[in-house]
C-alpha cells in the first residue's frame, strides 16, 4: 500500500479506535451467546466445508515484560502449566467433536504468553490432539508459532519443524540495552541473529520481527541502531506496533517511570523513521504497522487481491472458519464470533465440568457482515469498488452507506480519501489512518446500532 507520513495529519486524526481484527468487535460480544449456540453453528458450518484456521492460546511467560498488555499470567511453575495444557488437550477434542474432520486445516497458529514456555515434547501433545481431533495435513499449510528468543535455542527449532511448524514469529520491540532494562526484557542481538541463522538453515519458511515504538528511553538515534539490525538479519515480515502508556489497566506498566517516555513529538519521529526505513529497505506497507518483503505471501496477496484481515491479523487464509482453543481465546465460524473464558480458572473449571468454556460471543445480522466486509477491504486493500460490491450484495452503495459516506467529508477535505462516484479510495497520505477511515462504517460507534461501553488503543 502506497504510504506518504505526514506527521500534521496523523496529529490531528490519532484518537482511540478499534484496530477491526473482527466487525463488529469484541466489545460488542454478550454473555448472551454461550456455549449451546456456539456448538449449533460450529456443526452448522460443515454444510460450507470450508477449510479451517486454528488458534492456540498459551498464556504463561516465565517473566514480566513491564510493556506487555496481552492476557498472560507470569510463573515459573511446571505443575501450573501442566494443569493448563491437560485442560487444553480436552478442550481440543471437545470442539473436535463439532466440526467435519474432512474440512482441512490450512493455517494453525500458537500465540500467547510464550508458546515456548511448554518444551518441545509438550507442544507434541498438542499437535498429537489437533491432529487426532482435526487432521493437520502435510500439503500447503501456514502452521505458525510465536518465540520468545530468550526461551528458545537451535534445538528448539528443529524439534518445531518436525511438528510441522513452518512460520515463527520472534518477539524483538528494541534491540537497545537501555530500553531492554527499563521494560524489563533483556534480549542480546547475538541470541536473535542465532536464532534466524538457525531457522533459515533448518527450513523455517518465514521470520516475522515484532518491533514497539514509544517505549521508555528510546530516541530516535537509539531506534534508528536497531533498526539498522533488524535490517541487516531482514525478516520477511516485520510489525511495528505502537506503546499504549495505560498502567491503570495494565499494572506491569506502572513499573517504568512515565518521565522516560519520549515525547509526543519523538513518538511521531520513531514513526516516521520507521516507516522510511522500512520502505527504504524495499519493505511493503500491508496496512497498519505491518510490513512484509515484496515476495512474501502477505505482499503478493495484497497484490492479487486476497489478503484477508482476521483476529490473527493480516493473513491470506481468511476464508477459513477460525476455531480458537485456550483462555480468552477468540473463534469465528460462519455468522458468529465466540470467546472462550479470560480468566484461568473459569477456564479450568469449565473445562473440568465437561463444558466449552465460552464466556461470550455474538450472532451478526446482514448488516453486520455489509460493513465487515467494507472494513476489510479498506483495512487490506484502502480502496472500495462499489460495482463490485453491489454486484455481490444487491445494494446500492451510495445510498445504503450514505451516512458512514457523510462521515468522510471532512477526511476527504483534509487529503485521507478520494470519494468519487464509482470507489472510495485511501490516499497515501491516509494509508497511516485506515482505522480513521473505517470507523466511518462502524454502526457501534456512529450511534446507529446500540453499542457496549469500549475502551480502544489510539490508531496511530
Amino acid at each position: 500500500m502506497d504510504t506518504h507520513f505526514d506527521a500534521q495529519l496523523i496529529r490531528q486524526y490519532d484518537r482511540p479506535g478499534p484496530r477491526y481484527t473482527s466487525y463488529p468487535t469484541a466489545p460488542q460480544f454478550h454473555s448472551g451467546f454461550g456455549a449451546l449456540d456456539y456448538a449449533a453453528h460450529a456443526r452448522g458450518s460443515n454444510a460450507s466445508a470450508r477449510p479451517l484456521s486454528l488458534y492456540v492460546h498459551v498464556p504463561y511467560c516465565r517473566s514480566s515484560c513491564y510493556y506487555c498488555g496481552c492476557n498472560r499470567i507470569i510463573t515459573r511453575n511446571r505443575d501450573r502449566g501442566r494443569a493448563y495444557l491437560d485442560r487444553l488437550l480436552v478442550e481440543i477434542a471437545l470442539q473436535a467433536e463439532l466440526f467435519d474432520r474432512a474440512r482441512p486445516v490450512d493455517q494453525l497458529h500458537f500465540g500467547g504468553g510464550t508458546p515456548t514456555f511448554y518444551s518441545p515434547d509438550e507442544l507434541g501433545e498438542i499437535f498429537q490432539a489437533l491432529d487426532a481431533g482435526f487432521g493437520l495435513h502435510a500439503g500447503a499449510r501456514d502452521y505458525g508459532i510465536e518465540i520468545d528468543p530468550r526461551t528458545a535455542d537451535p534445538s528448539t527449532l528443529r524439534a518445531l519443524l518436525d511438528l510441522g511448524i513452518n512460520r515463527i514469529s520472534l518477539g524483538v520491540q528494541d534491540f537497545d540495552p537501555l530500553v531492554q532494562q527499563a521494560v524489563n526484557r533483556l534480549q542480546s542481538v547475538d541470541e536473535t541473529a542465532r536464532l534466524v541463522s538457525e531457522a533459515r538453515s533448518v527450513g523455517i519458511r518465514s521470520i516475522n520481527f515484532d518491533l514497539i515504538y514509544g517505549l521508555p528511553q528510546q530516541t530516535v538515534s537509539r531506534f534508528s541502531h536497531t533498526l539498522d539490525t533488524v535490517l541487516t538479519l531482514r525478516p520477511d515480515r516485520i510489525a511495528a506496533y505502537s506503546y499504549a502508556h495505560l498502567p491503570e489497566l495494565f499494572k506491569s506498566q506502572a513499573v517504568m517511570d512515565p518521565n522516560t517516555l519520549p515525547s509526543a513529538d519523538t513518538k511521531m519521529a520513531l514513526l516516521g523513521l520507521t516507516i522510511q526505513r522500512l520502505t527504504d529497505a524495499g519493505y511493503v506497507h500491508i496496512g497498519m504497522d505491518h510490513f512484509a518483503l515484496p515476495e512474501d505471501e502477505l505482499a503478493r496477496a495484497q497484490q492479487d487481491g486476497s489478503l484477508q484481515r482476521n483476529f490473527q491479523g493480516y493473513t491470506t487464509h481468511g476464508g477459513c472458519d477460525l476455531v480458537a482453543f485456550g483462555m480468552s481465546a477468540i473463534g469465528q465460524v460462519g455468522e458468529i464470533y465466540a470467546q472462550n473464558q479470560k480468566n484461568e480458572i473459569p477456564y479450568l473449571n469449565a473445562i473440568d465440568r465437561g463444558q466449552l468454556p465460552i464466556q461470550r460471543g455474538l450472532l451478526t445480522d446482514a448488516d453486520d457482515r455489509l460493513r465487515r466486509e467494507v472494513i476489510a477491504k479498506l483495512m487490506c486493500f484502502g480502496r472500495l469498488d462499489y460495482a463490485q460490491f453491489e454486484q455481490r450484495h444487491g445494494i446500492h452503495v451510495v445510498d445504503y452507506f450514505a451516512h458512514s459516506l457523510a462521515r468522510l467529508e471532512k477526511p476527504q477535505q483534509d487529503g485521507l480519501v478520494i470519494l468519487q462516484p464509482e470507489s472510495l479510495q485511501v490516499t497515501p497520505a491516509g494509508a497511516m489512518l485506515l482505522r480513521i477511515v473505517a470507523m466511518a462504517f462502524d454502526a457501534y460507534l456512529s450511534g446507529d446500532k446500540h453499542a457496549a461501553a469500549a475502551r480502544f488503543s489510539q490508531v496511530v
